[in-house]
């Protein structure tokens, strides 16, 4: 959150300044909200589209998950006016919500956490039909941001998690791909670098297990997908530092495959999510490229 020590002209102002931006826009509710689980936190909020767009036919779903560190302080709500900004480009949108860290500090629950992105996006279909008629969930992109990026990778990958992994499944989720937007997608690079303050750590649970969870949520050692795959990254990103994508897209390709990197100019963390910055139109731009 904004750093009342950030000086003028510093990159900490700068993203000060670009948050800022990001939570002056009013919260856009949702047409309808609908539960994938018992948890007040296992629901998904959905966009009817405004426009129609594309060429022609039922909308593309767009899934989106939101960012904050998987701390629980952040919810869905900052993320609404991203998913507002979608809709109006003529994409039907899933925003998830997902059970995340009690209090200010602690990043995620182990397993709940991942329990809940993997409920949600195996009840996504049938929702759509129930929820959306006019949306086609065979065309779903999923996008995230920040740890929601990390999610979205993981999401992708789940065809390739260990064999006791309770959220492997037999064969890739029917996706037209991924745009991962500022992703945490490699979480020993990003625990390197003291990404969010420590929470990649947290989000495994500490020095413990950190090891022996790790293959189950690193996206990087989730590789190849098989899915198209890009990600989008601001060049002065101070939260989520551009190395971290370039380690994932440089796993992807030790494992034979290309991962598209897509890398924005004088842009940090959060204009990629902000409707009010040209970067945000650049992520619906790959979204469309993918979902049409």
């Amino acid at each position: 959150m904004p750093d009342a020590a950030a000086e003028k002209g510093t990159p900490a102002a700068r993203n000060e300044a670009e948050e800022k931006s990001l939570l002056a826009h009013p919260a856009v509710d949702p047409d309808l909200t609908a539960a994938y689980g018992p948890h007040p936190d296992q629901v998904i909020d959905f966009y009817v589209p405004r426009v129609k767009a594309g060429p022609g036919g039922p909308a593309p779903v767009v899934v989106v998950l939101h960012g904050g560190a998987w701390r629980g302080p952040y919810d869905r709500r900052h993320i609404s006016p991203f998913a507002g900004f979608l809709a109006g480009r003529g994409l039907a949108v899933a925003s998830v919500e997902y059970r995340r860290g009690d209090g200010d500090r602690a990043a995620g629950r182990w397993p709940d956490t991942l329990d809940d992105v993997a409920a949600a996006l195996d009840a996504l279909p049938a929702l759509v039909r129930e929820h959306l008629p006019d949306a086609d969930p065979r065309r779903t992109v999923l996008t995230g941001h920040s740890a929601g990026g990390h999610l979205v990778l993981w999401a992708a990958a789940r065809h390739l998690l260990p064999a006791d992994a309770p959220w492997r499944t037999d064969r890739p989720v029917p996706l037209r791909g991924v745009v991962a937007l500022a992703p945490i997608a490699d979480l020993a690079v990003a625990d390197r670098l003291g990404v969010c303050g420590g929470a990649v750590r947290q989000f495994l649970g500490g020095d413990e297990t950190f090891a022996e969870r790790a293959p189950y949520a690193d996206p990087a050692l989730l590789l190849p997908t098989g899915i198209a795959t890009t990600l989008v990254q601001g060049r002065a990103d101070v939260d989520v530092p551009q190395e971290v994508a370039e380690a994932y897209a440089d796993a992807a390709a030790r494992a034979g495959e290309v991962v598209g990197v897509t890398l924005l100019e004088d842009v940090g963390h959060f204009p990629l999510i902000d409707p009010s910055a040209d970067a945000c139109a650049v992520v619906a731009e790959e979204i469309a490229q993918l979902a049409w």
